[in-house]
């Protein structure tokens, strides 16, 4: 997995986790709060999660072969929609089911200090997986907001961690809040309310990461920006006069394949044109690096084509978008 996904975020991630998970089961055992048992699956769910990246990342960086020509970069996609998957039905399903059943069975809470511990424990565990997501996320998403940010990141490792580590943080909170109700009323139903409250949390947030991992397993462009400068970088404004229309797909979040219809003048010869076919390929890959793949499609801009319409199947010789576009 490259830099940019996240791979120290993860590793942290996945060692306070495991440390977490077991803290919280043992603090169940002599407790039993229902906070503690949801909370501690939602940690092992978490732990799980980051393997599966580590594994997604690791698979991805597989050699192109005859089956699969285009690689093996949609792994991380692939692994990173079963994280949302596993999220919503053992960490929000499990969850929901525990605190049901404490409120149909509430009991008062054993040994308090055990879940209270853990909980002040796992708050400032999480808040240094948190704060490490945090600063890997800062070098990518540049100016961007921290909801656009998770929308729309190509790698989907740090979205991921980010709102795994969120909803562990909120989810700690909640725990805090039920068992500490439950110590102050004596009532172990606050127990269950606050489990409650922990799966809701954790099937909003799989609904989050699913919708993001599906789009990005159905397939997206490249970012306004860098269709900007793919546009610019085909045009030498000599031979290639314009982009007659462009389509772009991410084939995994640091490879790009790119496909351009481009104007050329009717009177090149074939050499010129391959030339200039040869010359723009190296301008696109020096300007937009991930744009590993490139197929380029000479044609003879048309203006009575052009007149017929934006759809490249109603026009094949335009419309043309020059550089300046």
């Amino acid at each position: 997995m490259s830099a940019s996904g996240g791979t120290k975020a993860i590793v942290a991630a996945l060692g306070a986790n495991l440390a977490i998970a077991v803290s919280k089961f043992v603090a169940f055992a002599f407790s039993g709060s229902s906070s503690m048992l949801a909370e501690g699956v939602h940690s092992l769910a978490d732990s799980g999660n980051q393997f599966l990246l580590l594994v997604g990342g690791k698979k991805a960086q597989r050699e192109a072969t005859p089956q699969h020509p285009f690689g093996y970069g949609r792994e991380r996609y692939i692994y990173a929609f079963l994280v949302s998957i596993i999220l919503f039905s053992v960490g929000g399903m499990f969850a929901l089911y525990e605190g049901y059943e404490k409120i149909r069975h509430p009991h008062e809470l054993d040994h308090w200090y055990w879940p209270v511990g853990v909980l002040i424990f796992a708050i400032i565990a999480e808040s240094f997986s948190f704060r490490t997501a945090i600063k890997e996320s800062n070098t990518l998403r540049g100016t961007k907001s921290w909801k656009d940010f998770v929308r729309h990141a190509k790698a989907p490792e740090l979205p991921v961690v980010l709102l795994e580590d969120l909803g562990a943080l909120v989810g700690l909170v909640l725990a805090l809040g039920g068992v500490g109700l439950a110590l102050l009323t004596g009532d172990g139903v606050w127990d269950g309310i606050g489990t409650l409250f922990i799966g809701i949390l954790l099937i909003l947030i799989a609904v989050v990461l699913a919708v993001e991992t599906k789009s990005l397993l159905l397939g997206e462009s490249a970012g306004a920006e860098q269709v900007t400068k793919i546009e610019k970088a085909l045009v030498d404004g000599d031979t290639v006069t314009g982009v007659i229309h462009m389509r772009t797909l991410h084939l995994g979040p640091e490879e790009l394949l790119v496909a351009a219809k481009v104007a050329v003048q009717h009177d090149d010869t074939a050499a010129e044109v391959a030339s200039a076919i040869n010359a723009a390929e190296a301008r696109v890959r020096e300007s937009v690096p991930i744009a590993r793949v490139i197929y380029l499609e000479p044609d003879i801009y048309s203006e009575a084509e052009a007149a017929k319409g934006p759809d490249p199947e109603a026009t094949p010789g335009g419309p043309a978008r020059t550089a300046e576009h």
